[in-house]
């Protein structure tokens, strides 16, 4: 991910206040160096103080391919020589209305007795004046943007909003170059999770790749013996696999689990959605049957898998993982009305990397509306602060970010072979599904550790997303 970074500045200063260009050039490379250290690859068009330059800046923006631009505005600068970059290059733009102190030394500066020296000094501390301009132009022009307020330095909630905003580009990133793998088909009937391909890619960019369960089952005749039990060691150190798992069902799931990492190589798979009905062909019934166990690996392994075909949750799960959230795919279980909580969770893989304690496995007799029985993982999120994301198509035809903050507690859960925890929200229980529900998203959620919702409404912002935040 590039960040464009350019600083501005009017020429005609610089021969009438000796010293204040090279001054602001100094403040412009500690932006750099502050930004370089949340993310390395830094395009720096320099101080841009006229419009030959501005137009220089926006085709060197356009030419790396840039993904977010930082315009930091040093003093007092014409919009004409911001405007040329930004319709040039076409990306987000974020405006870094910076002081370089938290004031001017009044008593020193009104003790100075040239009055062009002041003035020099006045105008290095000038960086509010042409914000209102530049914002106008930008409305003007039709061209969105956000702005950041605050100090170079000593300023912690200026550089930690900042600094989500390179993490939103980052995401944004991510998502535009993601490549989604769909095998299978579509839960016949729910009909919530529906989603037009076309649109995805209007919101979110990347490539989606449908696939054939046959690619799978291909990929399990390939896998050899020392794979297969490599993956069951791997399997016991990761999992918490229960006595009664049979050394059968775990040789059959192992095999999956490597088929699975096979398919994702060879089609460079970022995330998945799966769903297969099944119709009597038993090495296709087998391969879903057992792939729980592989899918939640690749789930901890920032490569999110999403049961029933929900297109919509894995690109959910997939923000939260890029995030460094998580992201385990999640629905209603059931609620709690004395400890005011909401059970929720979902059957097929589960993000272990944030699990509460080892992802116990357990086999399953049936799995509950789908072909098939075998192993299953059982987890909880871990205790502490959590995200619920959920990416909704509405009846406009468009889509948007639901999200809402909460707490993972402790106390009971099912167990039967599932994903399942307890949430607690500052609403109550009540509320917060009413809330939930009266937006209109698909049954599924995506749920990730820490409260993130800052982050993904910057990253709405970017992708000119709405973004709707329940709690």
């Amino acid at each position: 991910m590039k960040i464009g970074l350019f600083g501005i500045g009017l020429d005609t200063y610089w021969p009438q206040f000796p010293g204040l260009k090279e001054r602001l050039e100094a403040y412009l490379e500690i932006v750099e160096n502050k930004l370089a250290a949340i993310n390395p690859e830094i395009v720096n068009a320099g101080l841009v103080d006229n419009t030959d330059k501005a137009f220089a800046a926006g085709k060197l923006f356009k030419t790396e391919d840039v993904d977010i631009i930082f315009l930091y505005v040093t003093t007092y600068a014409l919009s004409s020589t911001v405007l040329p970059v930004v319709q040039r290059a076409k990306v987000p733009v974020i405006i870094l209305n910076l002081a370089p102190e938290a004031a001017i030394d009044y008593a020193s500066f009104n003790a100075m007795t040239d009055r062009t020296k002041m003035t020099g000094e006045w105008l290095a501390y000038c960086s509010a004046c042409p914000v209102p301009e530049i914002a106008n132009v930008f409305n003007r022009t039709g061209i969105k943007f956000q702005q950041v307020t605050g100090m170079l330095h000593n300023d912690d909630v200026c550089w930690n909003e900042i600094t989500e905003w390179v993490e939103a580009a980052k995401v944004q990133h991510i998502m535009a170059y993601n490549r989604m793998g769909c095998m299978g088909h579509y839960y016949s009937g729910m009909l919530d999770i529906y989603t037009d391909l076309t649109k995805q890619y209007a919101f979110f960019g990347g490539h989606i790749e449908l696939l054939e369960v046959e690619e799978l089952v291909a990929h399990r005749k390939s896998v050899t013996t020392k794979e297969m039990q490599d993956r069951i060691k791997l399997f016991h150190q990761t999992f918490d696999v229960q006595p009664d798992c049979s050394l059968k069902e775990l040789e059959n799931a192992a095999i999956t689990s490597v088929a699975l990492d096979k398919l994702v190589a060879q089609h460079q798979l970022g995330s998945m959605a799966y769903y297969y009905k099944g119709s009597g062909n038993p090495e296709n019934e087998n391969a879903i049957a057992s792939i729980i166990l592989g899918n939640s690996l690749l789930t901890a392994n920032g490569i999110p898998v999403a049961g029933e075909y929900e297109i919509k949750n894995a690109q959910a799960m997939k923000i939260m993982d890029s995030f460094g959230a998580g992201g385990s795919f999640t629905e209603y279980y059931a609620m709690d009305f004395n400890d005011d909580v909401v059970l929720m969770g979902h059957d097929g893989p589960g993000h272990i990397a944030i699990a509460e304690g080892k992802t116990k496995v357990r086999p399953l007799g049936v799995y509950h509306g789908k072909v098939g029985s075998g192993l299953s993982v059982e987890m909880s999120i871990k205790n502490g602060p959590v995200t619920l994301l959920s990416v909704v198509e509405t009846a406009e035809g468009k889509l948007m970010l639901q999200v809402a903050e909460g707490e993972s507690v402790d106390g009971p859960i099912l167990q039967i072979g599932n994903t399942n925890s307890r949430y607690k929200f500052s609403i109550g229980a009540r509320k917060f599904t009413n809330d939930w529900n009266s937006y209109g998203p698909a049954h599924h959620c995506a749920v990730g550790i820490g409260h993130i919702s800052s982050k993904i409404e910057k990253l709405g912002a970017l992708l000119n997303m709405q973004v709707v935040k329940v709690c």
